[in-house]
């Protein structure tokens, strides 16, 4: 489990499981720059023994993140998947940064919020710097944008940031945390 308290996690069918992995092997397979020293029996593996975070790759991929495996962290043995999509995940846009942006909206509220609808998917918004990386793997968001991990003292004084990648350079940009677009989501990373 990630650090959040899930408890809305359903498990998957057997048919949406094996459908699932069907899809995360042929992008794994697609896209081997982005886990060149990675096989894709030994992730399979790893997602078997924990079938728990299969449902968090389904909302993933549910919302239009098309997650695939970016990484492997040999401290702790995880695999790093996170949202692949060329753009800002479709189901996971127009919303604001977080529960006290949501509320300080008067009217015209936004349907969701990105730090509480990563926590209910059981996923983690991407740091600034998990961003930067993710652009190393490929050109996402260049037409899209996506709320990142704030610090602390820009969300006390209201604010939030957000990433996007235009002409061929990743900027780092700051809206108010109740602000929200159709052409802004998040990403998630997900550790397994």
């Amino acid at each position: 489990m990630t650090k959040h308290d899930i408890s809305n996690i359903e498990e998957l069918s057997p048919e949406l499981r094996e459908g699932l992995l069907k899809v995360l092997k042929a992008r794994f397979e697609k896209n081997m720059n982005r886990h060149q020293s990675l096989e894709w029996a030994d992730v399979q593996a790893k997602l078997e023994a924990h079938t728990e975070k299969l449902w968090s790759l389904h909302e993933m991929e549910r919302t239009g993140g098309e997650p695939d495996v970016i990484g492997y962290d040999a401290k702790t043995g995880d695999y790093i998947f996170c949202d692949c999509s060329a753009e800002s995940p479709k189901g996971r846009r127009s919303i604001c940064y977080d529960r006290k942006a949501l509320e300080s909206r008067k009217e015209h509220k936004p349907q969701n919020n990105a730090i509480e609808m990563a926590a209910a998917m059981g996923i983690e918004l991407l740091t600034e710097e998990q961003y930067r990386e993710l652009q190393h793997l490929g050109n996402f968001d260049l037409k899209t944008s996506s709320w990142v991990i704030t610090p602390a003292n820009i969300r006390s004084l209201g604010g939030a940031i957000f990433c996007d990648r235009r002409y061929d350079t990743v900027f780092v940009y700051h809206n108010g945390a109740e602000s929200y677009y159709a052409a802004r989501g998040f990403r998630g990373s997900l550790r397994v």
